[in-house]
């Protein structure tokens, strides 16, 4: 395979592709007083549906909170059993198409087991979570659904507010570090398999698309949104690609591995199924979203996998940091998706002494 030919290719054929509410369900939960809040009306699941089995070492129920925007977000609270007093808290959502149910929640149940109140939530127009139309990403709003998770972390009675993490996996490291250099109430970061979807998204993968190829996107994303307009819907791009191409390169079948087999396959995912709106990089390419992580003054850390396809994006955004309370940690032979959900190999005892550290 052509590599230099075939990854601009890939990034609109696959990326764009995947990488990319009748009812009510009344979520009661007194430690939040920002129930009262006029909020999107959603049908929640009640029946425990991820792809990890439920623990019982913690309490588990789903909750909902409000970003700026007006978009009702849904997410699992995690509690451990016997906790007393105000806990440290951290919010956890990622990867990039996935939903909570997937690994997310994983990290969050297992940091529950650790002590930790955690909260793992659907993005804005994916999910459970609210916002129409659905399945589109957007550099501010995905940002900001992080600092709303902070806002609802920060008005629980059980939380101490001044002990406040967050966790972003996959496309949604980059939105956390981008809303650690925001939102000042962040007292630690951790990015595991960090993608940068601005970079991503306007350069292709490993920096292949030129400013040619890049008005070629440009030029046929904008003709998708008249086609859209026209349509009165929003054209899907397919999730992950399936069936898996014989040439396809290793990290395509690694995401295979994941999103498409019972080990990470999810119905609400949209990696696992229909993907993102084409339309959705659009905002990305001309919205870096790590321009301002030089200024972040709290704590990052950064976890990557030697072996990931993605590694360089956590290399070079871990340059640009600056201070003593910043770590790059690679993991010898790991790719990409290993850090999704493989507890041989995340590093949890790390990750567990960093938010004690930082959140204390």
């Amino acid at each position: 395979m052509n590599r230099k030919k075939t990854l601009p290719c890939l990034l609109a054929a696959f990326l764009l592709a995947g990488l990319t509410a009748a009812g009510a369900a009344n979520v009661t939960d007194k430690c939040n007083p920002s129930k009262q809040h006029d909020m999107e009306k959603l049908e929640l699941i009640s029946e425990w549906d991820k792809v990890f089995p439920q623990s019982d070492k913690v309490n588990h129920s789903k909750v909902t909170f409000h970003n700026r925007y007006g978009i009702t977000l849904v997410a699992d609270l995690y509690v451990p059993k016997q906790a007393t007093g105000k806990l440290a808290a951290i919010a956890v959502s990622g990867p990039f198409g996935a939903v909570k149910e997937q690994s997310s929640g994983l990290y969050a149940q297992t940091l529950a087991e650790r002590g930790f109140l955690t909260i793992a939530f659907d993005p804005s127009f994916t999910g459970e979570s609210g916002g129409q139309p659905r399945y589109v990403a957007s550099p501010d709003i995905n940002t900001e659904d992080f600092c709303a998770a902070v806002d609802y972390l920060s008005t629980r009675d059980d939380v101490d507010p001044e002990r406040i993490g967050i966790l972003g996996i996959c496309g949604w490291g980059g939105m956390a570090l981008n809303a650690a250099a925001i939102d000042t109430r962040i007292k630690a970061t951790v990015t595991s398999t960090m993608y940068d979807m601005s970079r991503v998204n306007a350069n292709g993968y490993f920096d292949s698309m030129d400013a040619d190829q890049r008005y070629e996107l440009r030029r046929q994303l904008n003709a998708q949104r008249t086609a859209d307009y026209r349509n009165g819907s929003y054209e899907r791009a397919g999730g992950v690609v399936d069936p898996l191409p014989a040439d396809a390169p290793q990290f395509v079948k690694d995401y295979y591995a994941y999103y498409k087999t019972p080990r990470g396959y999810h119905k609400r995912s949209l990696n696992s199924n229909k993907g993102w709106n084409k339309t959705s990089s659009l905002s990305f390419i001309n919205m870096p979203i790590l321009t301002y992580s030089n200024e972040i003054l709290s704590a990052v850390l950064m976890i990557h996998g030697e072996k990931a396809h993605s590694c360089y994006f956590s290399r070079d955004a871990f340059q640009k940091l600056t201070g003593d309370n910043k770590e790059l940690l690679i993991i010898p032979g790991a790719n990409h998706t290993d850090l999704y959900d493989n507890l041989k190999v995340i590093p949890f005892d790390k990750i567990e002494s960093f938010f004690r550290e930082y959140l204390k």
